[in-house]
């Protein structure tokens, strides 16, 4: 079979990032999480779209909301427990969920089965996004060249 050429790609080939861009105390809470970002491999500016995988015991961010960016997930495979300040419910394969912008709605995913889960991240890319954690010492906003920049909720840097 011939490989797939732009616009079409295969999500296999597209490189899987692991970690997260959280400064330490907060990066190794995400456990085993990997994406591979399909929207950049497409060449999309104006969303991006994330191919996630959590292992088991991983969690998808810090319960966050965002003041200018949406966000929607869609669950493939396995199951995820969604966290909000509703409180928690369980998502399995074909089961989705939105946030939307500006409303403070906290929420994270935790992989809490024994077998990986694998959802699509779709959100907007909007530069003048702040995200808001309540559970912890952390603020998001991005800087004048758009790079992420993390901050304790008092605005000292990391």
């Amino acid at each position: 079979m011939p490989a797939l050429r732009l616009p079409a790609l295969d999500p296999d080939t597209v490189t899987v990032r692991r970690g997260s861009g959280y400064p330490e105390p907060f990066r190794s809470r995400m456990g085993d999480r990997t994406k591979r970002r399909l929207g950049d491999a497409c060449g999309l500016t104006r969303f991006g779209v994330n191919l996630v995988t959590l292992g088991p015991g991983g969690q998808s961010a810090l319960r966050h909301w965002h003041t200018e960016e949406d966000e929607f997930v869609y669950v493939l495979e396995g199951e995820v427990v969604l966290i909000t300040d509703e409180g928690e419910q369980v998502l399995r394969a074909g089961d989705c969920a939105g946030y939307p912008a500006g409303k403070a709605d906290a929420h994270h995913f935790i992989n809490r089965s024994t077998a990986p889960a694998r959802y699509l991240e779709v959100g907007n890319r909007d530069p003048a996004d702040r995200a808001t954690y309540p559970d912890d010492d952390v603020q998001y906003s991005t800087d004048a060249q758009g790079a992420a920049r993390y901050a304790h909720k008092d605005g000292r840097a990391y």
